[in-house]
């Protein structure tokens, strides 16, 4: 199975999830890659990487599950996505900030200016345009019960029927990923 893997805001593709993914799935392709900052970017960025490598599943976690929400066509798993990252003021400040992990362009920091914001507030505003029957059957939701940054239980229903809920926290650890995220992979893989 190839997967692609979305991380979350100043995160890379080097992330703990991604590491743990590979461990515990080490005959499938994880491709996780570094998301450009500015969504006038990532979003196009995304868009294409998913149109070549052409995944069985694209799997996001915080601002990569609102990504991996719009990316159509594809099985998608967004766990706790974060669709209003341009009102989170405790995430999405102006200013300097540090990557979380090393990226692949080893840089250790990234600026968010007011513009990016903007960007951020312009494709919220269209993200959920464009949904197919397909997403609609193959679009799954996760959310932590325990999430005290990002809910958006309600808005992920509003548009999809698949949306869970399970007992954890935004950030995903080993438990959640062996006990949530590798069963619906395996449900996946089964209907594949």
């Amino acid at each position: 199975m190839k997967i692609i893997y979305f991380h979350g805001f100043a995160s890379s593709g080097a992330s703990g999830t991604v590491q743990n993914l590979r461990l515990i799935l080490p005959d499938d392709e994880i491709i996780a890659p570094d998301i450009p900052v500015d969504p006038a970017e990532a979003l196009p960025f995304l868009r294409e990487l998913c149109a070549s490598e052409q995944p069985d599943l694209v799997i996001g976690t915080s601002m990569g599950g609102m990504y991996a929400q719009q990316m159509h066509g594809f099985r998608k798993i967004c766990v706790n996505p974060a669709f209003n990252m341009s009102t989170m003021s405790k995430v999405l400040k102006t200013g300097e900030h540090p990557f979380l992990n090393g990226r692949k362009d080893n840089q250790k920091t990234f600026r968010i200016t007011r513009e990016i914001i903007q960007h951020f507030n312009q494709m919220e505003r269209q993200q959920f345009k464009g949904i197919t029957d397909f997403d609609l059957a193959n679009t799954y939701g996760l959310f932590g019960i325990h999430d005290d940054l990002v809910n958006t239980y309600d808005l992920f229903h509003r548009h999809y029927p698949n949306a869970e809920r399970f007992d954890g926290e935004h950030r995903l650890n080993d438990k959640v990923l062996k006990k949530v995220i590798i069963p619906l992979i395996e449900k996946i893989r089964a209907e594949l």
